[in-house]
This record gives C-alpha cells, sequence and structure tokens, in this order.
C-alpha cells in the first residue's frame, strides 16, 4: 500500500532499530517503561527465522519507519481458524493525523483475511479515548461478551 510517498510493508532486520525506538515510545506514552525489557537483539531474534513469534507491520514515509503494527497469531480456538492479535500500533508523533494509522491498521486487516483468520482482537488502555474512537471508525466495536484479566507471574532468580 503506498500513498503520498507512504509504504507499509513487513519489517526487515534493517528495522530492527526504527522499530524498538517506536516501541520504546509506546511504552513512554502508556506508562510501563520500567517494565520495558526488549532489545532490538530481542527483535532479531524473536521476530525473523522459520518460525516468528510475532510480525510488525511498518508504515514508511520518505524513508523514516514513522509507524508500527506489531501483531502476533494464536494458531487456532474453539473454530479451527486463527486469531490475529494487534498487540501494539503506535504512528510517531510528528505523523499522525497523515492516516498512517488507518494504512497500518487496514494492511493487518488484510493479513487477518490472507491468514484465515476469524477475528483481529486487541485492548485499549481505559482512558484512551483517541484509540477507541480511531478503532470505531475503523468499524470495531468494545467486546462486550468478554472482560480482560491478567495474573502476573513473578520471575524466580
Amino acid at each position: 500500500m503506498s500513498a503520498d510517498k507512504l509504504v507499509v510493508r513487513p519489517f526487515e532486520p534493517r528495522d530492527v532499530d526504527a522499530v524498538w525506538r517506536l516501541m520504546r515510545e509506546l511504552a513512554v506514552f502508556e506508562g510501563y517503561l520500567d517494565a520495558f525489557l526488549v532489545t532490538p537483539a530481542d527483535l532479531l531474534t524473536h521476530g525473523f527465522g522459520p518460525t516468528p513469534a510475532f510480525g510488525v507491520f511498518v508504515a514508511v514515509k520518505e524513508h523514516t519507519i514513522a509507524g508500527i503494527a506489531v501483531h502476533y497469531r494464536i494458531p487456532w480456538t474453539f473454530d479451527l481458524r486463527p486469531v490475529l492479535v494487534l498487540k501494539e500500533l503506535f504512528v510517531a508523533e510528528a505523523f499522525r493525523g497523515q492516516r498512517l494509522g488507518r494504512m497500518l491498521f487496514a494492511r493487518l486487516q488484510a493479513h487477518a483475511t490472507e491468514i484465515g483468520a476469524s477475528a483481529l482482537r486487541w485492548t485499549v488502555l481505559p482512558d484512551n479515548e483517541p484509540a477507541k474512537r480511531f478503532y470505531a471508525g475503523q468499524g470495531a466495536a468494545r467486546d462486550a461478551a468478554w472482560e480482560h484479566w491478567t495474573l502476573p507471574i513473578t520471575r524466580r532468580i
């Protein structure tokens, strides 16, 4: 996909540092920088190879990686079809308002269709009203049937 010198494509090893910086910016924005442990080496190790643990679509505008859509797949559930999970959608502040988020989300939807997914799922911070409006504008709705729960697992060293 491209428009006005914008390309949305899967990330490549040469993109790792830029993707990591945007992931870190998101950690700052969402308030979990102290817990952010991902390194560029982790992205290389787990994002490439014969069975990558996750994928990233990057929005490249004029040779700059301006946005990311980090995703992973749940192989199948009750209907024997995969579910695509959007882990992080983030556009650098300087590039907001230029439809990059929409293009990343559209590429993610196309990927979900390509893999035969039954759904695309994600979470949104309760107070992130701009994100909620964005997703609603893409045709999504809050999942009223399920609540998001978490059980922290402590690390043993």
